[in-house]
């Protein structure tokens, strides 16, 4: 199956990246890496059923299975034990990547409440993008009667860009909907 994100990089990205930054090798023009998406269970770590449920729910939105996350180290102060799991955590490479972003840009992006963009400032110097969401009722898979309870997650786009001006413009190209 031919990815729609993958071949609109190839064919339009590429060449713009290619334009836009005057790049003497085609080795140079950045390109996105991997996906991560994380998800704390910060107060469902007691209740096994709320932990299966976040895998779940994060397999439907991924469409791979993810990693459960254990506490490296006991917290008294936060009742934790070191092993608790305490989050739930996907990468996606390849074709999978190259889905869910197209799916994130286009469909679950705009269904978030009062949506006016992506803010520019969430870069962290290196060319990887980093961003919060506060509910996972946006994505499309997520059917809003079997949600037992509303989490956010962190979505980190890793790409090969030197700068943040370089990642943001590979972004914006892909279809990121940045804020004006």
């Amino acid at each position: 199956m031919a990815v729609r994100l993958r071949d609109k990089y190839k064919n339009e990205v590429f060449n713009g990246l290619m334009d836009k930054f005057k790049y003497k090798n085609v080795m140079e023009v950045p390109k996105l890496e991997k996906i991560t998406i994380n998800m704390g269970l910060g107060d469902s770590k007691d209740n096994a059923k709320l932990v299966e449920m976040a895998i779940e729910e994060l397999a439907l939105i991924s469409g791979q299975k993810p990693v459960a996350t254990k506490a490296r180290k006991s917290i008294a102060n936060f009742k934790l034990r070191e092993g608790m799991t305490i989050g739930t955590k996907v990468t996606l490479r390849g074709e999978r990547m190259y889905e869910f972003a197209d799916k994130f840009f286009n469909i679950s992006l705009p269904r978030v409440r009062d949506f006016k963009g992506v803010s520019k400032n969430s870069f962290d110097g290196r060319g990887n993008f980093s961003m919060g969401i506060k509910e996972q009722l946006i994505f499309p898979e997520i059917s809003y009667d079997k949600v037992e309870k509303i989490r956010g997650m962190n979505i980190v786009f890793t790409t090969t860009a030197k700068t943040d001006e370089e990642a943001q413009a590979l972004l914006e190209l892909l279809g990121m909907p940045f804020e004006k």
